[in-house]
Order: structure tokens, then C-alpha cells, then sequence
């Protein structure tokens, strides 16, 4: 899937959109549009703006990816994806913690509505564990008896039998994820922040430099472009960060 490999390093750059208003997105999409691969509609921007949201970003020449964690019983699951794809989403990701039958069940019914209606095959991307998790929230409070790390990777591997194209995952697992499940295994890292940016409510956070190192294709970052005075530039640094991180990796394989 040719949509699936970046070609520059903005490419990589998934903008998380957590903005309101119908103004707002316009704001930066029209900024950013240029330096950015993606623009992530979650929660709170469907829930205020709707669709809506997603057919802007796509007039303004922008890519969309849907960030809705899916979690349901399989049909609903599957009705709820067709209807991403009838949007024209690029990609959007479905929770792993549904389960293989709700993931497996998404995939085929949604190549199957892809191939009827000659589009190109939806990218689904499983949501391996939250950023907002460490191990005590794991343990203690969901009572999964294993090492986060171990955790992230049973998911992972879960989603890859399915058939998804890749996973959600911290840059702490990626490695392992691509060594161990194929390099074509996409790994988007959510929690990306530049060192100079302010930590917000994650938990495990990275750095976009240390997040391609360790094998991410993608990288989630926010606030640290839409909080701050110069979008632009902030999203240039960024930019100039996964372009060296790139090429020293590279050079180093």
C-alpha cells in the first residue's frame, strides 16, 4: 500500500488535532497542510464538529487519520469501519483489546466492501496499550499479570494474525515489533515530544528523534505544534529532527 510508505520526513508527522471548533481546523490545516503527513481527528473534535471535521481536512488537501479506538462486538465494529472508508479516512486505528474475532472480522469485511466498490484497501492500525498507562495501572488496576513491554507485544502480535496493517505502540516496543513481526508491520508512536516541549498527562513520552531510532514509521505529536506561538516553525524543528534521525539511521544499518 503505497500510502503506507513515507517519502519525506513530514510524512511522518501525524498532527493531533485536538482543537473544537470548525474555525480552528480550518486554522491549521491551511497552515500546516505543507508540513505535516496527517492530521488525527480523535474524540473530542468528532464529538464537537462531527464529520464535518474530516471533509474540511480533505477539501483542504489535507490526509486524515482516524483516531477512534474502536471497541465493540465485531459487527459493530465492522459496520462502524465501512463507514470510515465510505469518508475516504486514509487510515484509523480499531482498539486490540476487542480481541481477534472483532479485528479479524474488521479487516475482511472492510477489503471485501473495498474491493466490491473498487477503492483502495483500508489501513487499520490496532491500539495496542494507552500512553497514559504504566505498569501499576496495568497491573494493579486491569489485573494483567505482565511486563507492559510483554503486553504491548502480545497485542501486537494479536493484530498482525488478524491481518492489520500495524499497530499503535510506544517507541520502547518497536524494535522488537518490527524484528519480530516484519518491517512492512506498520508502528505508529503516539506521545511524541521534542525535548523542548512541556510533558502535559502522558506517561510514557518520547522524543520524535529517539521514536524513529527504535523503528517507528509515524510519530503522534500535538500541542508542542498547536500550542505553541509559531506553528510553522515548531513543526519545521520537528521536521529537521526525524530528517537526521532518518539519515543517521540509515547510515548506521
Amino acid at each position: 500500500m503505497e500510502k503506507l510508505k513515507p517519502v519525506e520526513a513530514k510524512d511522518r508527522i501525524i498532527l493531533a488535532l485536538d482543537v473544537e471548533t470548525v474555525e480552528d481546523v480550518i486554522k491549521y490545516v491551511e497552515l500546516l497542510k505543507d508540513y505535516v503527513g496527517f492530521f488525527k481527528v480523535g474524540l473530542p473534535l468528532i464529538t464537537s464538529c462531527g464529520f464535518e471535521a474530516i471533509d474540511i481536512i480533505k477539501e483542504h488537501g489535507g490526509k486524515v487519520y482516524f483516531d477512534g479506538k474502536f471497541f465493540d462486538i465485531p459487527d459493530t465494529i465492522a459496520k462502524a469501519c465501512i463507514n470510515l472508508l465510505k469518508r475516504n479516512i486514509d487510515f484509523f486505528n480499531i482498539s486490540s483489546v476487542g480481541g481477534s474475532k472483532m479485528l479479524a472480522n474488521a479487516v475482511s469485511l472492510c477489503r471485501n466492501y473495498a474491493k466490491k466498490n473498487n477503492i483502495e484497501p483500508p489501513v487499520i492500525l490496532a491500539v495496542t496499550l494507552l500512553s497514559s498507562f504504566g505498569q501499576k495501572t496495568l497491573t494493579n488496576e486491569l489485573g494483567v499479570d505482565m511486563n507492559i513491554s510483554s503486553y504491548v507485544f502480545k497485542l501486537s502480535q494479536i493484530a498482525k494474525d488478524a491481518g492489520l496493517s500495524g499497530v499503535v505502540a510506544p517507541d520502547t516496543d518497536a524494535s522488537k515489533i518490527k524484528k519480530e513481526l516484519g518491517d512492512d508491520f506498520i508502528v505508529v508512536c503516539p506521545a511524541v515530544r521534542p525535548t523542548w516541549a512541556i510533558v502535559n498527562d502522558q506517561i510514557r513520552i518520547v522524543s520524535p528523534s529517539d521514536a524513529i531510532k527504535a523503528g517507528a514509521d509515524y510519530i503522534i505529536i500535538g500541542r508542542p505544534i498547536t500550542h505553541s506561538s509559531d506553528p510553522v516553525s515548531a513543526a519545521k524543528l520537528i521536521i529537521n529532527e526525524v530528517e537526521d534521525a532518518v539519515k543517521n539511521k540509515e547510515e548506521n544499518l
